[in-house]
């Protein structure tokens, strides 16, 4: 039996000892690693009923934790099972998986679904980000609007009152290529501009549409700038397109629309890093996708009064 990709035969959906395994050893392939001082393989499991299994001591510094602390995870009393069903759906649903429907999945309030999944988010979230392109990639640049219908003025134009949300959009070409996605304020000229500099190597070859905020990436960047003129509905030319950026800004608006249905501006760059995350890693199987999901968690904390405060 399998649900969006995941095998939910598989014991670390259903044994709690199973699943705390498949944590460490996601984790620490090396042994168990202190989260207090950072000493590896030096750890002692700890024996008895009035300890709570899998709970450890540092034979370094002589404090205890489990593979929970020091994650996105700690201070959490959901069973070590549903977290792993959390972890390997987010990563295997290419549209993503509502709170709603985690909280009927997993029998868990939908207060708390809400949270896991904004954790499971924060362990997708690239905590050390690289720059994009360099070695002759070629990197497309686009924006899309995320949210409701927009407000228009008599003369049919936006008006200040667009309650739609622009997110700038990089993604490197090719294969393996990786996507950076992140919400901008109004007026986007220039926020996309610096977005750029910050995230692309320079003299890296770009590829946008006509755009005003684009004319100036030769002088923030360098390298070669090729554009499509979209107004006159030409959308590629021998190799020139952003149609790379298009397909991820589809992606991001069918998985508002199908599975999240509405995301507030405070909480947007989460979704982002969501669906980022599945696209950086969409040459691996879901398996190891959620695997690569359960590393990230490590190093992160995220209480519920930080998103709730978002709000």
């Amino acid at each position: 039996m399998t649900a969006n990709g995941v095998n939910l035969t598989d014991p670390i959906f259903h044994d709690e000892d199973k699943a705390r395994a498949h944590f460490e050893a996601c984790r620490w392939p090396d042994g168990p690693v202190c989260p207090h001082c950072g000493a590896v393989n030096e750890a002692t499991l700890v024996q008895g009923k009035s300890h709570r299994a899998g709970m450890y001591q540092c034979n370094a510094c002589r404090e205890p934790f489990t593979v929970k602390v020091g994650t996105v995870m700690e201070a959490s009393h959901i069973p070590y099972t549903k977290w792993a069903i959390a972890f390997h759906l987010m990563a295997a649903s290419k549209k993503g998986v509502s709170a709603h429907q985690l909280h009927r999945m997993l029998g868990i309030s939908y207060k708390t679904a809400w949270f896991l999944e904004h954790r499971v988010r924060e362990a997708m979230r690239d905590a050390v980000p690289s720059p994009l392109g360099g070695n002759g990639t070629i990197v497309e640049a686009d924006e899309v609007y995320v949210g409701g219908k927009p407000r228009k003025g008599t003369d049919g134009q936006r008006t200040k009152k667009d309650r739609k949300v622009p997110v700038a959009v990089l993604v490197e070409r090719g294969k393996g290529g990786r996507v950076k996605a992140k919400p901008v304020s109004h007026p986007i000229a220039g926020e996309l501009l610096r977005n750029i500099a910050a995230s692309v190597v320079p003299g890296t070859e770009m590829h946008t549409d006509e755009h005003k905020a684009y004319q100036r990436i030769p002088k923030a960047i360098g390298g070669l700038h090729l554009t499509v003129n979209h107004v006159a509905g030409e959308y590629a030319r021998e190799g020139i397109h952003n149609n790379t950026a298009e397909s991820w800004n589809a992606l991001l608006k069918r998985s508002i629309v199908g599975s999240f249905h509405h995301v507030s501006r405070e909480h947007l760059s989460r979704y982002c890093d969501e669906v980022a995350f599945r696209w950086n890693l969409r040459t691996v199987n879901d398996t190891i996708r959620a695997e690569e999901a359960i590393k990230g968690a490590g190093g992160k904390r995220l209480t519920y009064k930080q998103p709730r405060s978002a709000q």
